[in-house]
């Protein structure tokens, strides 16, 4: 396989997801095997320096009755985490657990970019934290040492999976648990098993720097298997230079930086017409106060056409929390309405 090769394939993500109601089959077998062969994944490597500055990441999406876990790597003493966007998206609260005293912190969001997939959050109350070392991608070749670190299973436990670099400059296409699916570009694979809860951590060189974050996997048989699975990472250069944007605070098309707006209904396409169509509308939000409800189709908010639930999440996103737009929908009845809201501040897309 050439390094340089760029054809799309197909992935997973590597986040943990428990959902507590209505558990898919399928993740919930995943789950169980992640956790029964956590030990195996172990090797060789000293433990005196492998794991120095990541954490778990533990998160509650309240709004889809689930929580999800993923890995992270301390950038700062004072307690900034660099993690994969899809670790922390959706959710309501986020924790972050230093692994080897088990001292938890709450974290906020300080910014991220979906399009490549890299968040940055803020401990609350951190201070004089160890801190990952962090080297460079930019000389990496087929066939280098390497070791991926994380929480794999969700189960608060590290484990280590050694393998060698097998390509760089990929391009994948990436789905997870929620139906969603992007494309990520210019990624590190390898063969190290990189599995469900080690999103967010560090692919490492043979020197203990970090070189990758850890990000999807995939595998021949369509099932995670130890043996014939793929990891994929971001390199760790690209994902530096999206967290010091987001550190300096400079938004843009692809990087959100601050609090999330918030409308508060779940959308889903319809085949017949353009607009978003209204599933179901979270108790308590804007989008409950402005009426709106199951089977209405939100065609306009804030003067934007809306055509998918894609654009609805990107439209609303671009709003500050607190701004008062208006939105046009149609009822279940057919008939044109116009309501004003208020956003509200919600999760991280």
């Amino acid at each position: 396989m050439d390094p340089k090769d760029t054809e799309h394939l197909p992935a997973t993500r590597s986040s943990r997801r428990r959902a507590t109601i209505a558990v898919p089959l399928l993740i919930a077998m995943a789950a169980a095997f992640l956790i029964a062969v956590g030990v195996a994944l172990t090797n060789g490597h000293t433990r005196s320096s492998v794991g120095t500055g990541v954490v778990v990441i533990e998160t509650n999406l309240a709004y889809q009755g689930a929580q999800a876990a993923g890995t992270g790597m301390v950038l700062t003493p004072s307690g900034e985490v660099l993690t994969n966007n899809h670790v922390i998206r959706g959710a309501t609260t986020i924790d972050v657990v230093l692994p080897r005293t088990g001292r938890r912190y709450h974290a906020r969001v300080i910014g991220y970019d979906v399009t490549d997939d890299v968040a940055v959050l803020q401990m609350t109350g951190a201070s004089d934290l160890k801190t990952v070392s962090v080297g460079t991608a930019s000389n990496l070749r087929a066939g280098e040492k390497v070791l991926a670190l994380g929480n794999a299973g969700g189960t608060g436990h590290f484990t280590r999976a050694a393998g060698t670099v097998t390509g760089v400059g990929r391009s994948i296409t990436v789905g997870d648990d929620q139906g969603g699916s992007e494309s990520l570009r210019g990624m590190i694979e390898t063969n190290a098993a990189v599995r469900p809860g080690d999103s967010g951590g560090p692919l490492l060189n043979s020197s203990g720097q970090v070189i990758g974050m850890d990000t999807a996997a995939s595998a021949s048989n369509g099932f995670v298997d130890q043996t014939t699975s793929q990891g994929f990472a971001i390199p760790i250069d690209r994902a530096m230079t999206i967290a010091r944007q987001i550190e300096s605070g400079r938004s843009s098309s692809t990087v959100h930086v601050g609090d999330t707006a918030f409308l508060g209904v779940e959308a889903t396409a319809d085949s017949y017409q353009a607009g978003a169509v209204v599933a179901s509308v979270v108790p308590g939000s804007p989008a409950e106060a402005a009426g709106f409800a199951p089977g209405d189709v939100i065609t306009s908010v804030g003067g934007r056409a809306i055509s998918s639930p894609q654009e609805l999440g990107d439209v609303v996103s671009t709003q500050p929390p607190g701004t008062s737009v208006s939105a046009v929908y149609f009822d279940q009845n057919g008939m044109a309405q116009t309501a004003t809201l208020k956003l509200a501040s919600g999760p991280p897309r």
